[in-house]
Formats: C-alpha cells, structure tokens, sequence
C-alpha cells in the first residue's frame, strides 16, 4: 500500500494579493531571437530576452511562416538549433544554491530547417538526464519540465545529440520555488512534470503567471459528457503553510461525475520503458459547494487503496493528498475516486499533478566524456476512463 498525507489548510475567501505576486527572480529565454531584442506573451505578462547571453553555439532559425497562427506564443517563432557538438548547454549563473526552482523547456519544430524530419534527442540538467524529446509533428508544441534543488550557485542545461536528428529549443524558464513546496524535492531527488491538469475549466485558457506567482502551467482538463464541470467565482487565498501552493484560479474549477459515484482516470506507461520508473501525484481538492450533504469517498490506484481512509473535502478548505512514498511496479495506472455507501454527493476533484521522481547525481558539470550518470526513458499516455 502506498501510504498517503493529506494536507489541510483553511482560507479565507477575501481578496488577498496572492497569485499577483511579482516576477522576481525569474529567468525568461526566448531561444533564437536576435541579440537585444525581447518578445512577451500573448498575454503581456511576462517578457523574454534574447538568449545569446546564455550559449554562444547554435545558429537561429525562424519557423516556416505557415505554422505562425494569431494564438501561438511569440517565444515559438524562432529556435535556435545545433548542428555541431554533442553536448550544447545553457548557463544559467547568479542563483541561490540549495533552492529550488522549476526550469522548463520548450520546443516547436515548425519545419524551420526545411527538412520536415522527425526529432529525437536529450536534455540534462548538467551531467544528469532529465528527458528525451521526440518531436514528430512540426505543429506540435512540446513542454518539458523539472523542479530541483540547485546544488552550485548556477545551472546548465544541455540538449544531447543521440544521432537521431538535431537538437533544438523554442524557449527556456527558469523560476525560484519556494524551499518548502513540493517536499519531495531534495539534494538527491528531483522531480520530472508529466502533467500538470486544471480540471473542470469553463474555457481552454492555460492558468500561468500571474494567476500563478510561479508560473507553473495549468491545462485545462474535462471529460464531457462524462463529468460535470462547477466552480466558483470566489477568491481562494492560500495559506503560509501550504506545501503546493495551487492557486486560487486552478481550485476554483473541479470535475464531478455524470450519474455516476466515480472519478476516474488513467495513464499508460510505453511497453518499452521500465515499469517500475517512480512517480510521484498531487490531487488537489476544495469544496465550492455549502451544503448539509454529505461528500465522502475512497482513493485507490489499479484497486488497492492510495489513502487508507475515505476522504471528505471540508468547505473553505483546500486540501491535497500526496503519497509518501512514490509508487512504480505497474505499466497502467488506473486512479479511482468512489463515493462511499454513506456519501449523497459524489466525489469532487479540483486538480491533478503527476510526477516521475528522478534521482540526482552529486557531479553538477559536465567532465566532457559525454557520460550520463543516469538514463530512463519515458514516453506516457494520459487518459481519461468513462
């Protein structure tokens, strides 16, 4: 059995300044844009600079003007792209070492060098792998993201030729996290995003800064027909003490089911990778409804209990259930939130975080052999189940 903590904080429904906080600290790369030059967001929120400051190998490439459209970021316009070296990385200097941050990579091929070939290739946080990207869509966007502890006080992140076509980048973040969110995360562990899911949205809007102070990416999640999708129009402050800090725009939207007592979803781990990768989930809850009901239910994953006991969202209080202990040893994942026999209401669910815990080598830099202290594959299939 896993063993699960469930985390309880009262708020307060008043307008607080929390999730407006400031960007300080943050460090926003806009890969291939010309040197001095900026972009922002669609939304005005944030601005990238240039990354010739960080890396001077690669060349920077435009995408094919066929693949801009009116919603696509301005960061995935230009990539900047390395057809020499093994090993390219970023310097990332002036950070805090031992704090955490988020560091997230993005990358759109848009057909920028003409070949409209598919791509394959790694990423590393200095010496140690984070994931491999494989790109065979040009119009596709793909996002990878790792929270961590800095051991030095700067970072390297590195895209790895494998032989399977060249590496390149749309965009790189990086973003301070509290010390004590995401208690999972320490000196020798990391932990690696495979999704990160906004659940019963009313629109398809990506949550980010500022409704989120660490810009962490919320994506809109529903299951029509089969859930109902509520929510609220009052503000959620967190509390001091929180351990995700979920934020106020993400847990006024949840899911409940359609004439039914169960939530349900799934994720499948590709046959070819190792069953027993780890992971690590967050399941967010708050309940938008005052009632004299009652909401109670059970958490359990491939049928086996994940909480121990049945679980009741309290109202005005937001509450996360965590593992302790990563789980592993399966290739599908079936998480199953049933009403119990005493329950009126069926189960609610606010948000969903899922991870693959990564172990950390000690060795920070890059000795220049090209060897890489640890190596996991992991392609996965998030789904929903009727």
């Amino acid at each position: 059995m896993v063993l699960w903590f469930v985390f309880i904080a009262c708020f307060l429904n008043n307008a607080g300044v929390n999730g407006q906080g400031d960007n300080t600290g943050f460090v926003s790369i806009d890969c291939g844009l010309p040197e001095k030059d900026i972009s922002s967001t669609l939304t005005r929120t944030l601005t990238y600079s240039s990354d010739a400051q960080f890396i001077d190998a690669g060349t920077n490439y435009n995408i094919s003007a066929e693949y801009i459209t009116p919603t696509l970021s301005p960061q995935y316009f230009n990539v900047r792209s390395f057809k020499t070296g093994i090993r390219n990385c970023y310097t990332i200097k002036y950070l805090v070492a031992g704090l955490k941050y988020l560091v997230r990579a993005t990358f759109m091929y848009g057909n920028y060098d003409g070949l409209n070939k598919e791509v394959v290739f790694d990423l590393h946080i200095g010496v140690n792998y984070w994931k491999t990207i494989n790109i065979s869509d040009p119009g596709k966007t793909t996002i990878a993201e790792v929270i961590f502890v800095c051991p030095v006080d700067y970072i390297q992140v590195c895209l790895v030729n494998t032989g399977l076509g060249i590496p390149f980048i749309s965009s790189l973040d990086l973003r301070p996290i509290k010390n004590h969110l995401y208690p999972a995360v320490n000196s020798s562990q990391s932990l690696v995003l495979v999704r990160r899911l906004n659940a019963g949205p009313t629109d398809t809007t990506i949550i980010r800064y500022p409704d989120d102070p660490y810009d962490r990416m919320w994506e809109p999640w529903s299951n029509f027909p089969y859930w109902n999708e509520t929510n609220t129009t009052s503000y959620i402050q967190t509390s001091p003490n929180d351990l995700f800090e979920a934020p106020s725009a993400v847990l006024q939207t949840a899911v409940i089911p359609v004439n039914s007592s169960e939530i349900q979803f799934l994720w499948f781990v590709d046959p070819t990778d190792d069953k027993f990768i780890s992971y690590v989930a967050n399941l967010h809850f708050y309940e938008l409804i005052q009632t004299d009901q009652k909401r109670e239910f059970t958490i359990t994953i491939n049928d086996v209990p994940w909480y121990k006991h049945s679980f009741s969202p309290k109202y005005l209080y937001q509450d996360t259930i965590y593992a302790l202990r990563p789980i592993d040893g399966f290739q599908l994942y079936k998480v199953t939130l049933a009403a119990t026999v005493d329950s009126t209401l069926p189960p609610i669910l606010n948000a969903v975080e899922l991870f693959i815990l990564l172990p950390v080598s000690a060795v920070t830099t890059d000795n220049g052999d090209g060897e890489v202290s640890f190596y996991l594959k992991h392609n996965l299939i998030f789904n929903f189940a009727d």
